[in-house]
C-alpha cells in the first residue's frame, strides 16, 4: 500500500485518517483562483489515490472552500474524514476591499474573530450547512493564539457539548505557534492538534515540549506548513517563509539542505513532506496542492523511499535536530 493512502486510527476516537491529508485553502482561492473544474479534478484525484482526510475552514475563500468540499464529498460512498475550524464567523458587510489572502472571496462576506460561546456555535452550525453533512468529524479552534482564555473557557465547552451529542467526533486546535497551542492543550481535553510550520526541515521547535505532551496525553498531531509556505519547495530569492518574504539566511539554509539531499539523489520536497512522520507524535501530514497534477506529484514524493541513513547524515551535519521521541511523564495531565 502506498504511504499516502495508509490509514491510522486516531488515539482518542474511532476515526481512521490517511497519513496524507488534503488541505483546501487553495480551493478557497488562496493567493489566486482555482476554477470549479480544477477543484473537481483535485478531489477526484485525491479520492482515486485513496486519500480520505480533508481539512478546510470558513476563512478559506470566506466559505467557498467548505462549499466545494461538501459538493465534492456529497455522493462519496467510501469513509472520509472532514476537518473544519471555528473561531471566526462570516459576516455580511459592504464596501470591503479584496482580502490579500483570498482576493477572489465574496466582497460582501468577511471572517471576523468570535470566540464567544454564541460565535463558536454559530460558526459550527454554518459550517455544517455549507458542507451539507450530518456531522463534522473534527473541529479545530483556529488561530487562537490571541484568544487563549476564550478558547479554553468559551470555545472548548461548546465543542465538548457538541462532541457529547455526536455532532463532532474529535476536538482540536489549528495554529502556527507552539506556546499558545501547548497552553490550550494543557487546559482542555483535546483529541488532535494541527500545527503548521513548527516541525519541518527548517524548524523543529514542536518536538521540544509540545510533542512530548501530546504523546503522554494521546493527542494526535497533524503537521501542516511542511514546506514553510514555499521556501522548502524552491529556496531562491523571492521565496516565502511562514507567509512572509524569506530572509537571505533562511533561503541559504534551505538551499544547503536541498543541495545536501540532491547529492544523495533525494528531492528536497520529498524530504520536506516525509520529515514530520519521523516523529511518533505525528499522525498525518497535510499539504495544499492547487491542482490534480500537484497532488499526484506530492503523493509520489510522499511515497518515495528515503533511506534512514539520509536522515542520520542530515543530523550529523547539523542541518536538522535529532529526533526527540520520548513522552514526558511530567507532561501527563
Amino acid at each position: 500500500m502506498p504511504r499516502y493512502s495508509e490509514k491510522v486510527k486516531l488515539k482518542r476516537s474511532n476515526l481512521e485518517v490517511t497519513r496524507f491529508a488534503l488541505g483546501t485553502a487553495p480551493l478557497g482561492g488562496l493567493f489566486k483562483s482555482v476554477s470549479d473544474a480544477e477543484g473537481d479534478a483535485l478531489f477526484e484525484t485525491a479520492l482515486d489515490l485513496g486519500i480520505n482526510y480533508f481539512d478546510t475552514a470558513p476563512q478559506y475563500g470566506h466559505g467557498v472552500a467548505e462549499i466545494r468540499v461538501g459538493k465534492a464529498l456529497r455522493n462519496v460512498k467510501t469513509p472520509f474524514v472532514v476537518e473544519t475550524k471555528v473561531g471566526r464567523v462570516l459576516r455580511h458587510v459592504e464596501g470591503v476591499d479584496p482580502e490579500k489572502w483570498f482576493p477572489d472571496a465574496p466582497r460582501d462576506i468577511v471572517p471576523v474573530y468570535d470566540y464567544s460561546p454564541e460565535g463558536i456555535r454559530r460558526s459550527f452550525e454554518e459550517s455544517l450547512e455549507r458542507l451539507g453533512l450530518p456531522h463534522i468529524d473534527i473541529v479545530l479552534m483556529h488561530d487562537a493564539e490571541d484568544y487563549i482564555p476564550e478558547a479554553i473557557n468559551n470555545a472548548f465547552p461548546v465543542l465538548a457539548d457538541l462532541r457529547s451529542q455526536g455532532l463532532i467526533k474529535a476536538i482540536g486546535l489549528g495554529m502556527n505557534y507552539v506556546g499558545p497551542a501547548l497552553e490550550i492543550m494543557k487546559n482542555t481535553d483535546l483529541d488532535i492538534a494541527l500545527i503548521a510550520g513548527r516541525f519541518t526541515l527548517l524548524d523543529q521547535v514542536a518536538q521540544h515540549e509540545l510533542f512530548p505532551y501530546a504523546l503522554a496525553n494521546k493527542i494526535d498531531i497533524s503537521m501542516g506548513g511542511v514546506l514553510n509556505s514555499g521556501v522548502l519547495a524552491n529556496p531562491v530569492a523571492g521565496a516565502t517563509y511562514n507567509y512572509l518574504p524569506a530572509s537571505d539566511e533562511v533561503i541559504a539554509r534551505a538551499a544547503k539542505i536541498g543541495n545536501f539531499l540532491k547529492e544523495r539523489g533525494i528531492p528536497l520536497v520529498a524530504a520536506a513532506l516525509q520529515f514530520p512522520l519521523r516523529h511518533p507524535a505525528v499522525t498525518s501530514v497535510l499539504t495544499g496542492p492547487r491542482t490534480a497534477a500537484e497532488l499526484r506529484s506530492n503523493a509520489e514524493d510522499f511515497d518515495r523511499v528515503i533511506p534512514a541513513q539520509i536522515w542520520s547524515e542530515l543530523e550529523d551535519a547539523g542541518l536538522i535536530e535529532k529526533i526527540q521521541a520520548r513522552a514526558s511523564s511530567a507532561s501527563v495531565k
